[in-house]
């Protein structure tokens, strides 16, 4: 039998982009079971006040169950892992550029399983750049369902990913521009179809929905820091190697997108608190790399107000999210105009960069 030497060793890991087809279908990640504690571990990493998943008694008073069954998952751990269960495909991802369309069509609860399909629906390579390695945009439609089939997260990612064979044209030049289709009124409004939010508003402080008027904007005070991105990825079964190695990095690993997104969600519910559950998203576009270290510092703002035939409504709400580095740059000049806005980005001594752009349907009583 010939050695594993003379056989040479099989490579685990995921397609580059030359190794893609539209229509292939993935499904090899394992099945999650939502836990208590793999939503505890999550809120001990990036935040998170939204009552209706702390709360078990609120939740079953909202929803009409029984006080015995467990309490809603926080939506923010049920993409986290559906995303990361969709890594299958994009191991070697060098950026995320955006997510599209991303619906609830039901809430799971603690106790309920995810799975995921992942399928390749559009691919364009990128032009070639000198001392690049090539690579292409992959975009990829997420479907995620419980264990008994039911459907849960439906969206669209693109990843972009590098080509194996440097000097291969693919000849892929889909316009992933029009991948996508935004939810409509009903299919957000049906994620709390046969919710009562009365008990919610009598017992949760915050703005109702009819206090909220387009072009508020909220900030919160002080910042963020990421910390245990690396557990992060772990925890939702990101296996990208960016998140992980920092060598396939460049240098210096990058922190999963739905770790911004879940800081800056833990902000929103901070500013916003009687903010029911998100319905879904309009879109998520990473504008800028984030760090280990880094300080995240966001604002939320009122877009559209749609309020709902049983109480309460809809409103679509934007948040922007703005980094700077860590302690070590304390004292050093600003290169760039300092935001004089955002307290405490002058005197970190770092430029402030823009990091993400995020549109989503929330509910409120």
């Amino acid at each position: 039998m010939a050695s594993e030497a003379a056989l040479g060793a099989v490579v685990a890991e995921g397609p580059y982009f030359d190794e893609l087809a539209v229509g292939q279908v993935f499904r090899s990640a394992p099945g999650v079971t939502l836990t208590s504690g793999l939503a505890d571990a999550h809120r001990a990493i990036v935040g998170g006040r939204l009552a209706l998943a702390l709360d078990a008694a609120l939740c079953a008073d909202v929803t009409h169950t029984a006080s015995a069954i467990p309490p809603f998952a926080p939506p923010n751990v049920v993409w986290d892992v559906a995303i990361g269960q969709s890594t299958v495909v994009t191991h070697h991802v060098k950026a995320n550029l955006f997510y599209r369309g991303l619906v609830f069509r039901r809430t799971p609860r603690i106790g309920d399983t995810l799975r995921t399909t992942t399928e390749v629906v559009a691919l364009r390579q990128n032009k070639s750049r000198p001392g690049r390695r090539p690579t292409g945009l992959a975009v990829l439609r997420i479907t995620t369902v419980d264990q008994h089939g039911r459907g849960v997260l439906d969206f669209w990612r693109c990843a972009m990913l590098p080509l194996r064979d440097a000097d291969l044209a693919t000849g892929h030049a889909d316009d992933t521009g029009i991948v996508g289709t935004q939810p409509t009124p009903a299919e957000l409004a049906a994620v709390v179809d046969g919710w009562d939010l009365k008990p919610f508003a009598e017992l949760v402080a915050g703005p109702r929905f009819t206090d909220l008027a387009v072009g508020q904007t909220w900030r919160v005070g002080g910042g963020d820091v990421v910390s245990s991105a690396p557990e992060l990825a772990r925890l939702t079964l990101n296996v990208a190697q960016v998140h992980h190695d920092g060598a396939a990095a460049g240098g210096r690993r990058l922190v999963y997108g739905g770790h911004t997104i879940g800081i800056a969600f833990a902000q929103v519910t901070r500013a916003l608190p009687s903010l029911v559950t998100v319905a879904g998203w309009e879109g998520c576009d990473h504008t800028g790399p984030v760090h280990e270290g880094d300080t995240l510092r966001g604002e939320v703002t009122v877009e559209g107000l749609t309020p709902l035939v049983t109480g309460g409504g809809l409103a679509r709400l934007r948040c922007l999210v703005r980094a700077d580095a860590e302690a070590p740059n304390v004292g050093a000049p600003n290169v760039e105009t300092p935001d004089t806005e955002t307290p405490g980005i002058e005197a970190l001594g770092a430029p402030a960069r823009d990091v993400l752009d995020w549109r989503f349907f929330a509910v409120f009583p």
